[in-house]
C-alpha cells in the first residue's frame, strides 16, 4: 500500500510556540512509519514557512530552522493540487501532500486561521475545520453557544480595550472573589490570573490584554477541573475522564507542563455514574462546536456534583505525556492508534463530502 504523506506542521507565531515543538515531535515520532510518511512543514515566531527535513531532536531543542535542514516552502493555492512547492534557489520542486495534520497551539494554527487556508486548497484536515477551531479559541462565544444545549457556564464579563474599569469592579464584587481575568482568544493559560482582591484586578487585565484585544473576567467555579477526550465525526468516542488535583492556586503554564504540585489522575477519582454523565456532555459540547476529528473538552466538577463547561482544545497537548493521550490510553487505545484513526477520520471527512456532491 502506498504510503500517505502528512504534513505536519509545527512551531508557529504564537506564545505557544515552543509548545507545539514538543507535541509535533510526540506525533512524528509516535506515526506508524508503514503507513505515513511525515512531511514537515516548520512556522517561525516571525510567520516563515519551511519544509524541514533534518532530526527531530532538533524540534526539541529549537535548533531546527537552520540553512542544513529547512526549505523555504509554500502550498499552491490552487485547489485540488494539494502540493507543498519547494522553493530553492535552483527552481521549485513539488511535494505532494494527502493530509495535513495541523500541530499548532494558539492564535494563527489553533484558531481557525490555518484551517481556512487548508479548507481553501481541499487538502483534508486531521482535526477541527475553521469554524469549530475559531469557537474553540474564543471562550467567550464558545461559552454562549454550550449555554443554549442546557449545560453550565461560568459567568463572565467580556472587556473590550479601553474599557471603563468601574465597571469590571463592580462585576467582580458581584461575582464575589476571587475571580479569573483571561485572554478571550489564548491557551496554555498565557495571561490567565487568578484575582483575589480588588486591588490586584487591573494589573491582571493588562496582563490579559497583552495576549488579546478582548479580555475575560469570570467567575471563580468551586470544585476541580476534569477533562474528556473525544475522537471522531458523527458518533464520536471518548477516553476515559481526567482529574487535575491542585494543591493550591491554578492549573497554570507552570503547572499544566511540569506538574511541580499538582497532579493528574486518570481516571478521574469519581464514581462511574458521574464519569458517564461527563463523557456524554463532553460529546454535547463537541458536536454543539461543530468538532470533528478530535478535541479535548474540559470541565469543572462542583461539590454539588455538577458539570460547568470551561473550554473545549482542538488541538491539545500531543506528547506521550499530555493528557489528551493519557485519557485514551486509559481507555485502551496507544499513541499509534489515536493518531492512525485521527488520519483515517480526516480522509472518511473528504470522502462524506465527495458524495454529497
Amino acid at each position: 500500500m502506498k504510503k500517505l504523506n502528512v504534513a505536519v506542521f509545527f512551531g508557529g507565531c504564537s506564545p505557544e510556540y515552543s509548545v507545539s515543538l514538543s507535541s509535533a515531535s510526540g506525533v512524528i515520532l509516535n506515526l506508524d512509519s508503514e503507513k505515513y510518511n511525515p512531511i514537515l512543514i516548520g512556522i517561525t515566531q516571525k510567520g516563515a514557512w519551511y519544509h524541514y527535513a533534518g532530526p527531530v531532536d532538533k524540534l526539541l531543542n529549537d535548533s531546527w530552522c537552520n540553512p542544513q535542514d529547512c526549505t523555504p516552502a509554500a502550498f499552491s493555492p490552487n485547489r485540488g493540487e494539494n502540493t507543498l512547492l519547494l522553493l530553492k534557489e535552483d527552481g521549485i520542486s513539488r511535494i505532494p501532500i494527502d493530509i495535513a495534520f495541523p500541530v499548532l497551539h494558539g492564535g494563527n494554527g489553533e484558531d481557525g486561521t490555518l484551517q481556512g487556508l487548508l479548507e481553501l486548497i481541499g487538502i483534508p484536515i486531521a482535526g477541527c475545520g475553521t469554524l469549530a477551531s475559531a469557537l474553540g479559541m474564543d471562550k467567550d462565544r464558545a461559552h454562549r453557544l454550550v449555554s443554549l444545549e442546557g449545560i453550565r457556564v461560568p459567568k463572565h464579563l467580556v472587556l473590550e480595550k479601553g474599557a471603563d474599569l468601574t465597571h469590571a469592579l463592580a462585576f467582580a464584587e458581584e461575582l464575589g472573589y476571587p475571580v479569573y481575568v483571561k485572554p478571550v482568544k489564548a491557551g496554555s493559560s498565557y495571561g490567565v490570573t487568578k484575582v483575589s482582591e480588588p486591588e490586584h484586578l487591573p494589573e491582571a487585565i493588562s496582563l490579559a490584554f497583552r495576549y488579546d484585544t478582548q479580555v475575560l473576567l469570570e467567575e471563580n467555579i468551586n470544585g476541580f477541573e476534569v477533562g474528556c477526550a473525544v475522537l471522531g465525526n458523527e458518533e464520536p468516542v471518548t477516553g476515559e475522564v481526567d482529574e487535575i488535583e491542585l494543591s493550591g492556586g491554578f492549573f497554570d503554564f507552570t503547572e499544566k507542563y511540569t506538574l511541580k504540585t499538582s497532579a493528574i489522575h486518570v481516571p478521574a477519582r469519581i464514581d462511574s455514574a458521574k464519569a458517564e454523565e461527563i463523557k456524554e456532555t463532553a460529546k454535547t459540547i463537541y458536536k454543539a462546536l461543530g468538532c470533528r476529528g478530535f478535541a479535548r473538552v474540559d470541565m469543572f466538577l462542583t461539590p454539588a456534583g455538577e458539570v460547568v463547561f470551561n473550554e473545549a482544545n482542538t488541538i491539545p497537548g500531543f506528547t506521550e505525556h499530555s493528557r489528551y493521550p493519557g485519557m485514551m490510553k486509559a481507555a485502551g487505545y496507544t499513541f499509534r492508534q489515536v493518531l492512525d484513526r485521527i488520519l483515517e477520520l480526516a480522509l472518511e471527512e473528504r470522502c462524506e463530502e465527495t458524495d454529497k456532491k
